[in-house]
């Protein structure tokens, strides 16, 4: 079994999690959801990890704590992304698990946004001070930063490397070494190559995004000196770019050397190292299916005026949707009173809700 799917389906706490009609289900066990997961329940089956894997649970769990945080990012982020469509990466009991054993566009993005959050999430750590065994990233040897593009370079400004930068390089290597565990050879070849390959894409959609941040320096407000260091792109950036990659997917098929990927089609050029690829066409979601890990989207919340995958004529399957009012009490009228504390009064809101037949 991979890293990645012990992160997703290893679950056993207790949390609060949305189902698919945007109700609250309390105490829900969810097996397969990285949002739920307990950095021990890793540890505990270290005996199914790699050497690597197994020796970090062993000597380092603080780090395995922050790839925990990373998988319920990457989850989080998921959930986000896909809530307006019809499959909307629910953390439902074994639906989810369901969606991790095949080969689709749906498995392609989760695998994705998990290297990307576990690589986040540790990188985080390490600027952070969370962490032993990293800190802010080494600048001896980089080349001196670019200036912005509005500032000319002959304005007299010194810069240098300085700060607290992001250690994405640390980051990205306990992500590869928790993310990309060796699974057993034989038919899982051509579906551990489309893994690894996802999980890399995601990986990269942090590491090459770095983005320069800079402050001045200077007597009187002058800036005659101006310190930069690299900062991670924000996670919500992360997903979004992500989502256009899903959105392109490329299909692929095994090679006849059980080594290679193949694009599927003609003139369809392969795929590189960011694009999301996949094997398998995804069911249409429309209609619950245990097999296929689709809960359906009877009695999800649609938009009665909207034209986009959000609309209750695309996610409702063509099936019609019903007019609901519901009442419900919200804080409102809110004043801050010295000192520190805010009252708030109770209003009842009444509001309007379409839900797919």
């Amino acid at each position: 079994m991979s890293m990645v799917n012990l992160l997703l389906l290893s679950c056993h706490s207790e949390i609060v999690l949305l189902s698919d009609t945007g109700h609250c289900l309390n105490s829900c066990r969810a097996v397969g959801s990285p949002l739920v997961m307990d950095p021990n329940s890793i540890c505990r089956k270290a005996k199914r990890l790699a050497g690597k894997q197994a020796e970090l649970c062993q000597t380092q769990p603080e780090i395995v704590s922050e790839v925990a945080k990373g998988a319920r990012l990457g989850v989080r982020e998921c959930q986000y992304q896909f809530r307006y469509r019809r499959w909307n990466c629910t953390s439902h009991n074994k639906y989810f698990g369901k969606i991790l054993q095949q080969d689709i566009r749906e498995t392609a993005f989760v695998y994705a946004i998990t290297a990307a959050g576990v690589t986040h999430a540790v990188t985080q750590a390490c600027s952070m001070g969370d962490l032993l065994q990293c800190g802010c990233e080494a600048t001896r040897n980089r080349a001196p930063p670019r200036p912005p593009s509005s500032s000319s370079s002959g304005d007299g400004v010194k810069w240098e490397w300085g700060g607290c930068g992001d250690d994405v390089e640390f980051g990205y290597e306990k992500s590869k070494q928790f993310m990309d565990a060796k699974r057993r050879r034989g038919k899982s070849d051509i579906r551990t190559l489309i893994d690894l390959h996802n999980n890399e894409a995601g990986r990269l959609a942090v590491k090459l995004y770095m983005r320069t941040e800079c402050k001045c320096h200077g007597l009187s407000g002058s800036c005659t000196l101006r310190t930069c260091w690299k900062k991670m792109p924000h996670f919500r950036e992360v997903g979004d770019r992500l989502l256009e990659r899903f959105n392109g997917a490329s299909k692929v098929m095994g090679g006849n050397d059980g080594k290679t990927l193949i694009p599927v089609g003609q003139n369809i050029k392969p795929p590189d190292k960011q694009d999301l690829i996949y094997s398998d066409e995804s069911p249409d979601f429309c209609l619950a299916n245990r097999k296929t890990g689709s809960l359906g989207t009877r009695g999800r919340m649609c938009n009665s005026t909207a034209m986009d995958i959000s609309g209750c004529d695309l996610l409702c399957c063509e099936r019609g949707y019903r007019e609901e009012t519901v009442v419900f009490e919200e804080n409102c009228l809110c004043r801050f009173h010295w000192c520190c504390v805010v009252q708030c009064k109770k209003c009842l809101v009444r509001k309007e809700l379409s839900l797919c037949h």
